[in-house]
């Protein structure tokens, strides 16, 4: 049984990673923090007593499904609105943004950078945000989840609901669209 302390450290840690993996996925930064929140909230009412090395998968699990009951509900409501309203064209969706990209502007050491480096760090890291943003919904999340959450290969396959060789055929492709993308615009490795 894990305590009510190391539940928090342990949302406090995943915080951050799931806001911007929510952000990405419906982009709409109030929607995606609604998102997290119901994923915290309902991993700390359904599976805080559990095991804490269960958690990470549990919550990877549980905010890909918020984010897919986000869509659901988005078409339901669509759907609704189109039959009680004249059709409307619907409002600019802002797209994902920079956010707060402070962990990645330091060097190992823990030193700053300089401000040329941090110009051009902040200006690399915008250019991947963007262009993931702009990847298909799955190719994203498993670039995301293989990558950014660094879950191996079949937990990415069981957060997601897929086989193992749907995670390596999203990942692959995400990777060629962002490659190209970014050589495109200056981005070298």
């Amino acid at each position: 049984m894990a305590s009510e302390s190391a539940l928090n450290a342990f949302l406090k840690s995943v915080e951050a990673r799931a806001f911007k993996r929510a952000v990405y996925a419906v982009r709409d930064q109030d929607a995606a923090l609604d998102i997290v929140q119901d994923a915290m909230i309902r991993l700390a009412q359904s599976y805080g007593g559990h095991d804490a090395a269960e958690w990470p998968m549990l919550f990877q699990r549980i905010l890909s499904n918020a984010i897919l009951d986000w869509f659901r509900r988005q078409k339901v409501r669509r759907a609704v609105m189109q039959n009680f309203t004249e059709l409307e064209s619907p409002d600019d969706e802002d797209g994902p943004s920079a956010g707060d990209l402070v962990e990645s502007l330091m060097t190992e050491g823990g030193q700053a950078e300089s401000a040329a480096e941090t110009f051009s760090r902040t200006e690399v890291m915008e250019a991947i945000e963007e262009e993931l943003g702009r990847l298909p919904h799955r190719q994203r999340e498993a670039f995301l989840l293989r990558y950014w959450e660094e879950l191996d290969l079949a937990e990415t396959a069981e957060v997601m609901g897929c086989s193992e060789g749907s995670v390596k055929t999203h990942c692959w492709r995400a990777v060629q669209a962002l490659a190209k993308a970014l050589k495109l615009r200056g981005v070298n490795p």
